[in-house]
């Protein structure tokens, strides 16, 4: 769902401010107001923000609870004025910011004070109960964090410990069961007063098609890519079997869903040890040239925007390198989480992290850069059309800029002594990069499909455990040893769930970054196999891109993808594309084997 938040910070910034409707004011009218009034307000949130994220203590809690509060007021009153212009003429931009104001709120509180409460009230216990929850096991140990049980399962090969810890964590989710079925009724009733059939309804019309279109497009988009994922899937419970015994891993039926190095199954890079097509071969040790040759945390970031300056944008403004957090301060709490923010209508762009000299980290650095460059590509448009094209296209841009950090490049920029191009080295680094952006498409499309169906009633509160287990097994083919009732609340063992996070988005970035990417190899006039492309220093490149990204929400999706593409419809294909040898090298592997589940 696209969110007028999005502009101000990728971290999900909140806005606030008084407004005063005027009855007799014209849509047009009504809409410079908002913008007005929304200018705002981002300044004073996003300062509240940045601050309860870069001093976390009681006085800053209280600031940005505030400032929440009043974007909330705010944003209630300004959707209910809108609701007079609802059969009135008016422009094909200002209806279109009307929409985005509806938009601007992933759980619309119904308009009334108690309900308003007892909604915030709900939100604010699931978050902490999420974010507090421990595994105590009953004998005798000591009890476990998230953070603890996730390194079980990422580093030990016994079964029956990640199989206690996966167990364990879903322990804590068990009593945000009945707190999310009530949120799942008011949060509906608010979605019905912005004239919506249910909260899924309102989440799926922010992408420019109606709710059964939508369905069906990430429909198709999934059979596009379950190709790729079948074979890989295939493979993995093949040595998986081998490692813990086809009596633990049946052969022609799902994997186990704690064998699979997350807590979620979601990314399966943790198993790498166990899936190394050559053992050894093709490595690249960015972590040792990065200390080796002294790498700072600013040095780092200099080095990611670097990359965005070859394709022709401009530096970064110098309140950047002022305003921005690189490293842990060694004085106070902060939010370490790494996130990218636009402040004041994307004059002001900073990041916070809390930068270590490894590769992971500076490939976050490039992916964060993607937001912030986003940021200011968008921000001569009006305030309420400022943000992403459609969800999925604010992560997909610094995630496409990842894909030219190639061999080829990293040896280019001093990181690596050479690039070795064997074709051993090529599967190694594809099955890499397989085990996190391919084994995640389908978990990431399920968890809205799972929502869609809570919020509609199709699945109630009953059904929450079955319906989920049913839809990941189908997409997945992943399951539970074990029989898991409805006495468990296993959804909510996945922060998105209790936080109410969309995650559509996630599944439409790992697409389009590979899109996107094989639009600017074209742009940039490379001939050669995609996986070896990296755009770097290609301003023809750079000028389609920023064509893309000035747009913001301006525009529906399909105009601004083809700014890019050349196309209006977004395509798998280039995964396909991109790791093809890959999938060649698996068709080999999985000879004789009975796949699928």
């Amino acid at each position: 769902m696209l969110s007028l938040l999005l502009s101000l910070a990728a971290c999900d910034v909140d806005v606030a401010v008084d407004a005063t409707a005027q009855a007799d004011e014209s849509p047009d009218e009504f809409v410079a107001r908002l913008n007005t009034e929304l200018a705002e307000l981002g300044r004073q949130n996003g300062a509240a923000n940045w601050v309860r994220a870069t001093y976390i203590n009681h006085d800053t809690a209280i600031l940005a609870a505030a400032a929440g509060e009043r974007y909330s007021a705010w944003h209630s009153k300004s959707v209910a004025e809108s609701l007079k212009f609802s059969d009135a003429d008016m422009s094909a931009d200002t209806a279109r910011s009307i929409k985005q104001l509806k938009l601007g709120t992933s759980e619309p509180a119904p308009n009334d004070p108690a309900k308003r409460r007892e909604l915030a009230a709900i939100m604010t216990d699931m978050s902490g109960m999420y974010g507090a929850g421990k595994y105590c096991p009953d004998d005798g140990r000591e009890c476990m964090s998230l953070n603890e049980l996730e390194n079980v399962l990422a580093a030990s090969r016994d079964y029956d410990a990640q199989l206690d810890a996966w167990q364990g964590w879903r322990e804590v989710a068990k009593p945000l069961r009945e707190k999310y079925a009530r949120f799942v009724e008011l949060s509906n009733e608010g979605a019905n007063e912005l004239g919506y059939g249910d909260l899924g309804q309102l989440w799926r019309d922010g992408y420019d098609m109606s709710p059964a279109e939508f369905e069906a497009e990430t429909a198709r988009l999934w059979q596009q890519v379950k190709p790729l994922y079948d074979a890989l899937h295939c493979h993995v419970r093949a040595e998986l079997a081998e490692e813990y015994g086809a009596d633990k891993v049946p052969l022609d039926g799902p994997i186990p869903a704690h064998l699979l190095g997350n807590m979620w199954a979601q990314e399966w890079g943790e198993i790498y040890d166990l899936l190394e097509p050559y053992p050894g071969v093709g490595d690249l040790d960015v972590d040792s040239a990065l200390i080796e040759q002294a790498y700072t945390p600013v040095r780092m970031v200099e080095s990611a925007e670097q990359f965005y300056v070859s394709l022709g944008f401009e530096k970064l403004p110098a309140t950047f390198w002022e305003r921005s957090m690189f490293v842990k301060p060694a004085d106070r709490e902060v939010v370490c989480h790494a996130s990218a923010w636009g402040l004041d209508g994307g004059d002001d762009l900073r990041i916070k992290m809390c930068i270590e000299p490894a590769y992971e980290d500076l490939r976050v650095i490039y992916h964060e850069l993607g937001h912030n460059f986003y940021q200011r590509a968008y921000k001569d448009q009006p305030r309420l059309l400022q943000g992403g094209a459609h969800g999925g296209f604010h992560e997909a841009i610094g995630d496409t800029i990842t894909l030219s950090m190639t061999p080829g490049y990293l040896a280019e920029v001093g990181l690596i002594e050479s690039a070795e191009t064997s074709e051993e080295a090529v599967i190694n680094r594809q099955m890499q990069q397989a085990l996190d952006k391919v084994a995640f498409l389908p978990f990431g499309k399920l968890i809205d499909e799972w929502r869609w169906d809570v919020f509609a009633g199709k699945t109630s509160p009953d059904n929450y455990n079955k319906a989920w287990w049913e839809l990941r097994t189908r997409y997945q083919g992943i399951a539970p040893t074990s029989e898991r009732g409805e006495d468990y609340f296993d959804p909510g063992a996945k922060y998105h769930v209790p936080g109410n996070t969309s995650y559509t988005r996630y599944f439409l970035a790992r697409i389009l970054q590979f899109q996107f990417q094989r639009s600017l190899c074209e742009a940039a006039g490379f001939n050669g196999p995609l996986h070896e492309c990296s755009v770097f220093g290609s301003k023809e490149a750079g000028e389609r891109l920023q064509a893309m990204l000035a747009a913001g929400a301006s525009r529906p999706w399909q105009e601004t993808l083809e700014k890019l593409t050349g196309t209006r419809e977004m395509d798998a294909t280039a995964i396909i594309d991109y790791f093809e040898p890959l999938m060649s090298w698996l068709e080999v592997q999985n000879e004789g084997r009975s796949c699928g589940w």
